[in-house]
């Protein structure tokens, strides 16, 4: 099965992330919040301009992005929880080296 967002709206993965205190102690999963980063693994068409065109989207398949922690939908596909969000709802793209 494949999930195909339409208009403006972008699927991501969420990264998991091990999480340590500044002691060295991991915290397991199921005991701390849900990561905000992710990657995307799909990217609709874009959304509709008044003129009909479509706006095409910022972010493209493999970004890194960062989201709210409450934004967009968890979904199930295949068995794997997937998110799906509007591209509004994304607060960045991560790049890695230096800052342009």
């Amino acid at each position: 099965m494949k999930l195909t967002p339409l208009h403006d709206r972008v699927v991501v993965r969420r990264t998991e992330q091990e999480r340590k205190t500044a002691a060295g102690i991991v915290i397991p999963d199921t005991a701390g919040e849900k990561p905000d980063q992710g990657e995307v693994v799909a990217v609709g068409p874009g959304r509709r301009l008044e003129d009909g065109q479509r706006c095409a989207p910022d972010v493209k398949f493999a970004d890194h992005v960062l989201f709210g922690k409450y934004a967009g939908s968890a979904v199930k596909v295949e068995g794997e929880e997937l998110l799906v969000l509007r591209e509004a709802d994304l607060l960045g793209v991560i790049t890695s080296g230096s800052a342009q």
